[in-house]
């Protein structure tokens, strides 16, 4: 179950060809707290999980070319950052990734989609993966500031075959 309580606007996307699904179409995109299993989390206007990994602390893009394919960048403006801000409170910013996107951050740490989930899942929340020699383990970006994964879990824990890459 989702439920949204507050909605700013921030485009979604990446800008280096992103993956196909729509986890990360393109366009205006509300971005609002959400309940997800139990688990209040920040998501987009479709209800994606936004997620985050704290290799990226600071601002450091690690997530490029492949990684994209999956984790999807969240691409937003200097006025998604201050509406963000004064609907959701909370440490809301921007760094510019190394396609020359801008990609909104929580708490200084970068948010993406997770191209394998639908709307309302948190399956992504726990996950690690590694690209390009940086293990990833991405977490869900929650409301309140916290960190902790709600599970861990690998591509072989996602029913078995893991999600091909």
């Amino acid at each position: 179950m989702v439920a949204a309580t507050v909605l700013f606007a921030a485009g979604c996307g990446s800008g280096d060809g992103g993956s196909g699904s729509d986890a990360g179409g393109g366009g205006s995109a509300p971005v609002s707290v959400a309940e997800v299993d139990g688990t209040k989390v920040l998501a987009d206007a479709k209800g994606h999980t936004l997620y985050s990994a704290e290799v990226e602390k600071d601002g450091q893009i690690h997530c490029v070319d492949g990684c994209t394919k999956f984790w999807v960048p969240v691409v937003a403006s200097d006025g998604d950052v201050k509406a963000a801000k004064s609907a959701l409170g909370g440490e809301f910013g921007t760094v510019e990734r190394p396609d020359g996107d801008t990609q909104l951050t929580h708490d200084g740490l970068p948010l993406y989609t997770f191209a394998q989930e639908g709307a309302g899942e948190l399956k992504g929340d726990g996950f690690t993966d590694d690209f390009q020699g940086t293990e990833f383990v991405w977490v869900a970006a929650r409301s309140d500031g916290s960190s902790t994964p709600s599970k861990s879990s690998t591509p072989e824990d996602n029913g078995g075959g893991g999600y091909g890459y």
